[in-house]
């Protein structure tokens, strides 16, 4: 924010220095960037006659809110999936949801092809009770189609007074067939960590999305096995970040804190060079005790949890298990507007993990693949398409990749990918070869 203050500063001084040097100023300035400015100007003059004929001359009065408002979507939303206009209820829902309590079904949603894609069902909600899986496409909400909504058009339809009924359309699997499901509007409270005990001694830590709760809720999980589990009794901790869509970057850094004491958790780069962040590890946040870690990832696993299992896999802390992740690598700033206006959410950088890897479009690669056994009413309808399957994605070079299996068996006896993690931290796991994949055993 500093600098877009003494940028606008600037501007001022310049400005002001037409007045007086002319010229010269002029000259300074440069016949470019005069030419750029002009520009800028002719085109919002186009806005301003534009809005003013609409205004005018459309058949019924329009609401000017509502236009000015749809020209800011129509801005944003052509830069890339991920920035949005939140008005002022949208600003306040979302920071009611990244505190972990809010209204409605439980899902994570974005856009793509113009209707509402699933991102991943929130765990223990109406909407994972319901069936509905990643990769989902909303085609009606209560028999109204979503085409030509905005995303948050559709998230306040599907939001509501608790214990009303809402009926959901979807789209799933590449013939996108048609599944209806009724659902009952319930309050959200997402505890963001679950955690139990695995066999008589793993620490086995869900992390179901990435809030204000998370860094905490953690390291109350770890201390508990720690003192149940004390020395060599507890033989490692399973992190399962599979189909968590993300969140706050401030707790995913913690996380990764959690696990290692020195180093590079991730970096940001921005528009410019002086724009790059880097955050690094704090000495004295590693609670872990040198445990080995094994994390789950798939193809919902996004964001947030791309930055924890890059960043656990660049520093050699944890083995990756599961199959590629979704591919998320940008960052969005929420910019308040001030007033009743409420924000932006604008992509400002990439992030890149220790090792400066860029996963946008990408994903993280696991270190050991294993893919579930899947229902056969769900085969070919379990993948996610990932974040280069949107359109007007952040490009990232030629070997940008689409597609990976995003189901967990709701049984975990039939869990290939824990099952593997509790047979590497028990030493059984012995994978056939490179080109083949793993058949582990089956957990005691």
């Amino acid at each position: 924010m500093m600098r877009r203050a003494s940028l606008i500063i600037t501007g001022i001084v310049i400005g002001a220095g037409f007045a007086t040097l002319g010229q010269q100023a002029r000259m300074a300035l440069g016949s470019t960037a005069l030419a750029a400015a002009a520009d800028t100007y002719k085109n919002l003059s186009l806005f301003g006659d534009v809005f003013d004929k609409v205004r005018a001359d459309y058949v019924e009065k329009p609401d000017e809110q509502k236009l000015v408002e749809s020209a800011i979507n129509g801005m944003l939303t052509s830069l890339d999936p991920h920035s949005s206009y939140l008005d002022a209820k949208g600003f306040k829902d979302m920071r009611t949801q990244t505190e972990g309590k809010f209204g409605g079904l439980g899902i994570e949603v974005t856009q793509e092809d113009g209707l509402v894609k699933v991102v991943s069902p929130i765990d223990d909600t109406p909407a994972s009770r319901a069936g509905v899986m990643s990769g989902d496409l909303i085609f009606a909400i209560d028999d109204e189609n979503v085409q030509g909504l905005t995303l948050n058009q559709a998230v306040d339809k599907m939001r509501g007074q608790i214990n009303t009924p809402v009926k959901l359309t979807l789209l799933r699997g590449k013939d996108r067939d048609k599944v209806e499901v009724k659902l009952v509007r319930a309050e959200i409270h997402i505890k963001s960590v679950r955690s139990h005990k695995e066999g008589e001694d793993v620490g086995y830590i869900r992390i179901s999305q990435f809030n204000e709760e998370t860094s905490d809720g953690l390291r109350t999980a770890m201390q508990k096995f720690q003192h149940d589990m004390p020395g060599d009794k507890l033989k490692g901790f399973i992190v399962d970040l599979r189909n968590n869509p993300g969140g706050l970057l401030d707790q995913s850094i913690q996380v990764v804190n959690s696990f290692i004491d020195h180093g590079e958790i991730v970096s940001t780069r921005g528009r410019t060079a002086d724009e790059t962040q880097r955050y690094n590890a704090r000495a004295s946040s590693d609670i872990s005790k040198g445990k080995p870690v094994i994390v789950l990832i798939n193809g919902g696993s996004a964001s947030a949890s791309e930055i924890v299992a890059g960043a656990l896999q660049d520093h050699k802390r944890a083995t990756i298990l599961g199959t590629r992740s979704f591919g998320k690598g940008s960052v969005q700033t929420i910019i308040p507007l001030g007033g009743s206006n409420g924000a932006l959410r604008l992509t400002t950088a990439r992030y890149y993990t220790p090792a400066g890897r860029s996963i946008q479009a990408k994903g993280i690669e696991p270190d050991i693949s294993i893919l579930q056994d899947v229902p056969d009413e769900l085969k070919g309808k379990d993948d996610t398409k990932g974040e280069a399957s949107l359109k007007g994605h952040l490009k990232n070079g030629d070997d940008e990749k689409t597609g990976s299996q995003a189901y967990v068996p709701p049984d975990p006896l039939k869990d290939k990918q824990l099952i593997a993690a509790m047979d590497i931290l028990h030493g059984r796991f012995k994978p056939q070869s490179a080109a083949e994949p793993a058949k582990p055993k089956a957990a005691n």
